[in-house]
């Protein structure tokens, strides 16, 4: 199966405990390990089963693998770029944006922290699982914050991503219980505002 895998578990730029208090190893390790790492095992097990489909002509299986390679993929794909935001705390997590990103959310929401409260609005507001992003518009050029379900990305609605917050209980539920507020305002803690702006300064090139 090894030469039919195309999804590959990223390594974290950071430890398990990297990201404590805000994020203990425990949950750490428990997202990473178990829920990312099972969205690559199965996207790759479908992957195979979409190859052996494709070979019999089996059309109705192919129909039926596209549900597991979206959900999967979209779970690997999302993951893997929910880490990207996340730096501890003693390496610049949460300290803000400080150049043209700056301006672009004071254009488009006012100012940092109204952009920060309609983030976390919308990401409260969320029914069920799914996610809370930034992104960018490149037909419109601006700044927006949008949601998906599932594991549904932002590329598919053609945005550019330029950061993302997980808001499916297994981010937060064995340390912030059922609130999720308190998880999104803390995540803000350890946000990679250097990482944000590169994209952004990409998307805009």
């Amino acid at each position: 199966m090894a030469e039919k895998e195309i999804a590959v578990l990223p390594q974290l730029s950071f430890g398990y405990k990297d990201l404590e208090p805000i994020l203990s190893q425990e949950i750490v390790e428990l997202h990473y390990l178990k829920h990312h790492a099972g969205y690559v095992k199965k996207f790759n097990e479908a992957v195979v089963q979409w190859h052996e489909a494709e070979k019999k002509g089996d059309t109705a299986k192919l129909v039926d693998l596209q549900s597991a390679l979206q959900f999967n993929g979209g779970g690997h794909l999302n993951h893997s770029f929910f880490w990207e935001c996340l730096v501890p705390k003693n390496k610049g997590g949460g300290e803000g944006p400080k150049g043209i990103l700056k301006k672009a959310l004071e254009r488009d929401f006012g100012s940092f922290e109204k952009f920060l409260e309609y983030f976390h609005s919308l990401a409260n507001s969320i029914q069920g699982s799914g996610w809370c992003w930034l992104v960018f518009n490149k037909n419109s050029h601006h700044l927006g914050v949008t949601t998906t379900q599932n594991h549904g990305t932002v590329t598919a609605l053609g945005l550019t991503p330029l950061m993302v917050v997980d808001i499916w209980e297994h981010a937060y539920y064995l340390q912030y219980r059922n609130v999720r507020s308190d998880y999104v305002a803390a995540l803000s803690q350890i946000l990679n505002w250097d990482g944000i702006e590169k994209r952004y300064e990409k998307a805009l090139s």
